[in-house]
């Protein structure tokens, strides 16, 4: 089922699974390989971010109008720094355990290539519905990535699953898995899985390279996936005869 562009649905599902920021789009890698040592950890940073995106989404596409050209990234810096702050005072008062797991990587959140990414590439020209909803789908899917992370991490590396115990006492946990190792090593688990399906998906699904009018299957993103390859490299060489004669 095909979707359509710039519903809620469809943005809440591209930042879930279409372009996750994390396993598709390998955004925001320091966060996510820094604070995925427990699913506690996890679900804060994930949560916090998502809270901070779609807030500043918000706002930059209600401003989008006022904000001058020229002006418009040192604007979206103070948006997303305003929204960072609330979210940290809000932290520190109601979740301070976490606060003080997560310590310098809230402020960073500023500086986040995922926030500052959506604010430039879709805020800055959509609507406020559909910027909210685009907001939450990256979120989201930045919450999903961390928790999977964070939860093979503490399960392989402590034997434990938001701080309770859930492997046989006999179990030795894997130290490797709560060091840096261990995270890009989970990491890249999750990336060929993801790469996996969405291959297998787009051989599935049997992809024309002509639904946007390509005639050079030479430059083409979906190579390899067509059956319409020869049809369309027979036209674009008669195209070339024709021009040349």
């Amino acid at each position: 089922m095909k979707l359509e562009k710039d519903k809620p649905v469809e943005r809440l599902w591209n930042g879930i699974y279409v372009e996750n920021p994390v396993f598709c789009l390998i955004l925001g890698m320091c966060p996510t390989l820094a604070t995925t040592t427990s699913a506690t950890n996890a679900i804060g940073m994930g949560l916090s971010t998502t809270a901070i995106l779609t807030a500043s989404n918000l706002m930059i596409s209600l401003l989008k109008k006022v904000i001058p050209d020229r002006m418009r990234i040192p604007s979206y810096i103070v948006i997303i720094a305003s929204f960072v702050t609330i979210v940290e005072f809000l932290m520190e008062g109601f979740t301070p355990e976490i606060y003080a797991a997560l310590g310098i990587y809230i402020p960073l959140i500023v500086v986040n290539c995922i926030i500052m990414g959506r604010a430039e590439a879709y805020a800055g020209k959509k609507g406020p519905v559909a910027s909210i909803f685009d907001g939450l789908g990256m979120g989201f899917g930045f919450t999903l990535a961390l928790l999977l992370i964070g939860s093979v991490r503490e399960i392989v590396g402590a034997g434990t699953w938001f701080g309770f115990k859930v492997t046989p006492g006999i179990y030795e946990p894997v130290n490797l898995f709560i060091l840096a190792p261990g995270a890009f090593l989970v990491m890249a688990f999750f990336v060929a899985i993801m790469n996996k399906l969405k291959i297998g998906a787009a051989r599935r699904t049997n992809w024309d390279p002509t639904e946007n009018g390509c005639t050079d299957c030479s430059s083409c993103a979906k190579l390899g996936f067509c059956s319409g390859k020869a049809a369309v490299t027979e036209e674009a060489g008669k195209k070339a005869e024709e021009v040349q004669g």
